[in-house]
């Protein structure tokens, strides 16, 4: 009992490290823009990152019971009596989330922004097949494949045509002073896009937190089989995200607000506007995990194509791509390799 316990409080303070590494590695999906069109200095964009990620944290649990649940079945440990099985479910989730906290800060040492929820997603799938759990593909394919492709695509779309739109109610209307109201518009729109990312992302951290807890025995479902999520795990996810915002991603903020495209102020406050919307849409409509990062990123380009085809730096959106697609298998790699040395170390 005594090392199920203190697996159970590693589990969570690496759930925590990860949600502050989300942090530090998504702050530019919600600032990048509004900082690179000077609507927010730096700090105080991080300022107000940091407060509406805690916000957006408090504000659903959907997308948490979508990673406690809908990724791998970890029910054959967490209800079973004997302690080396609930022990070998800790170390599949241990596992899972070094996997994801290695492949982020491979990404964020190297200024790309690949998605934190599918590195945390493809460390739990390897995780899961390296220990034989059973992986639950159908979930995986419904709420994380197709969002996965669905989400960019429809950010890339929706901001072509909406800044198509803007430009032309703008077209006859004087430009600076025109920038100037999308500035102050960009406050906004920047934190909107800051509430999704809480919302989403903080969410993720929850429901692996809550697995471990079921894992060690220590939470369960309730009368109705619905995983409840204890607000002390949202207020402690809310909190690392936070900080982890707050401590800046300056690598990946030079990627989004200046390598992709050069912005101007109604194109920043069109993609941040769209990008947050399809967050939205995801986390209460279809309870979905997606990538603020897919999310932004296609926003972007979606608003710099309407200038021109060329005007987007397709080699660095090419770059970002590939990063796309190695991130759930480069972190089930990583997972899958660690799972059985942390099996055999801990004895599960």
């Amino acid at each position: 009992m005594e090392l199920t316990l203190v697996l159970v409080a590693l589990v969570v303070v690496l759930a925590l490290s990860f949600d502050f590494t989300n942090g530090f590695h998504d702050a530019a999906n919600a600032i990048a823009t509004s900082v690179s069109t000077r609507a927010l200095t730096p700090r105080a964009a991080l300022i107000m990152a940091a407060s509406m990620n805690i916000v957006g944290a408090l504000l659903g649990t959907e997308v948490a019971k979508t990673i406690g649940q809908g990724i791998i079945d970890i029910s054959q440990y967490s209800e079973a009596a004997d302690p080396s099985l609930r022990l070998h479910g800790l170390v599949i989730i241990l596992a899972a989330l070094i996997g994801a906290i290695t492949w982020n800060l491979i990404t964020w040492w190297f200024g790309l922004p690949s998605s934190s929820s599918h590195a945390l997603i493809g460390g739990l799938v390897g995780a899961g097949l390296a220990s034989a759990t059973q992986v639950q593909w159908s979930g995986i394919v419904e709420e994380v494949v197709i969002p996965m492709f669905a989400s960019p695509l429809l950010g890339f779309a929706v901001s072509y045509l909406v800044m198509k739109l803007v430009l032309a109610l703008c077209a006859n209307l004087q430009y600076h002073r025109t920038m100037r109201h999308f500035r102050i518009a960009q406050t906004i729109s920047a934190g909107a896009m800051a509430l999704g990312h809480g919302l989403q992302d903080a969410q993720k951290t929850m429901g692996v937190i809550v697995m471990a807890l079921m894992a060690g025995g220590y939470h369960g479902i309730d009368t109705n089989g619905e995983l409840t999520i204890p607000l002390w795990v949202k207020l402690a996810a809310a909190l690392a995200i936070s900080a982890g915002t707050y401590s800046g991603g300056w690598r990946i903020m030079r990627t989004l607000g200046r390598k992709v495209i050069e912005l101007d102020p109604a194109h920043g406050f069109v993609a941040e506007t769209v990008a947050a919307s399809v967050l939205y849409l995801a986390a209460y409509v279809f309870h979905a995990p997606v990538s603020t990062t897919h999310t932004i990123t296609a926003g972007i380009m979606g608003v710099g194509a309407t200038r021109r085809l060329s005007a987007v730096r397709w080699g660095m959106a090419g770059n970002i791509a590939v990063a796309w697609v190695l991130t759930m298998p480069a972190a089930a790699l990583v997972a899958g390799l660690l799972y059985l040395p942390l099996h055999l170390l801990i004895g599960a």
